[in-house]
């Protein structure tokens, strides 16, 4: 088989492999514009008639606006705090030499293999005794808890790209340990910490099991939760779901293709050794 017709069969699978993942972001944005009594009687690829009544729905009747709102506060807040603290800790793990440092990593890295729901009943439990159910420090300190150890093993994975040369000319110079962390390493890192806090927010704004457990009302639901619990008088809102489904999608997948490159490099970036 010629280069050529190899590359040929490669770009036809990769396409075919495209499609098949877009098809159902696809269906959701023509089912979210179909009338309601259409989604069922006569679906269609190609509807005849788009109408916007399941988004105006969505915004004057559910006040999707406040989910929206919620997830942005406790992604954006976790995201701050898992980039800020992951920083200083994979700085430590990936420069200094202490003893205990692998023994840490791997305790790191076991706390994302705990499964959610094995700790949900516990967490409910501390959360309520420190009256923190239903509120946006109920979901953040939870929400760090399992995006921090990714935040730490993607940052330790740049910085130990980085050459250590710079560091030791910067200590040479007389610059301190922090100096040459804020001056040098820390700009250098900015694809690094760009990469993991896209990562950090991803995982935020999709996560669905705390933030069914921790909250109590749609005051403090996100996005996840308040479009699980869509409900209608008669039948389950399938338009305004698929509506809600979109919006919440678009800002992600918008984030993702602006910055894929980084987020395969922040991937990838452990298995260099610096």
């Amino acid at each position: 088989m010629s280069p050529r017709t190899q590359r040929w069969l490669a770009g036809v699978g990769l396409t075919l492999l495209a499609l098949l993942l877009a098809f159902p972001f696809y269906w959701a944005v023509v089912a979210s514009l179909t009338p309601e009594a259409a989604l069922f009687r006569e679906p269609s690829l190609w509807p005849r008639v788009l109408v916007l009544d399941h988004y105006r729905a969505l915004f004057r009747e559910r006040d999707f606006w406040t989910p929206i709102r919620n997830s942005l506060v406790v992604a954006g807040a976790t995201t701050a705090l898992c980039v800020t603290v992951g920083a200083f800790a994979a700085y430590a793990l990936a420069r200094l030499r202490f003893r205990g440092k692998r023994p840490l990593l791997a305790a790191i890295l076991a706390v994302t293999m705990f499964p959610q729901i094995a700790i949900v009943s516990p967490l409910f439990l501390l959360l309520r005794t420190v009256r923190l159910i239903d509120t946006y420090p109920g979901l953040v300190l939870p929400y760090v808890t399992f995006a921090m150890p990714l935040a730490v093993w993607l940052l330790v994975g740049f910085f130990r790209q980085l050459p250590a040369d710079l560091e030791e000319a910067a200590l040479v110079d007389g610059a301190t340990r922090w100096q040459s962390f804020t001056r040098v390493l820390l700009p250098l890192s900015v694809p690094g910490l760009a990469t993991t806090a896209i990562l950090t927010f991803i995982y935020c704004w999709n996560e669905f099991l705390f933030a069914l457990s921790f909250t109590l009302g749609p005051d403090r639901q996100t996005v996840p939760v308040a479009v699980a619990l869509f409900r209608g008088q008669y039948q389950v809102p399938w338009g305004q779901i698929l509506a809600a489904t979109v919006v919440a999608t678009i800002p992600v997948t918008v984030v993702v293709l602006l910055f894929q490159r980084r987020i395969v490099q922040g991937l990838s970036a452990g298995g260099v050794k610096g």
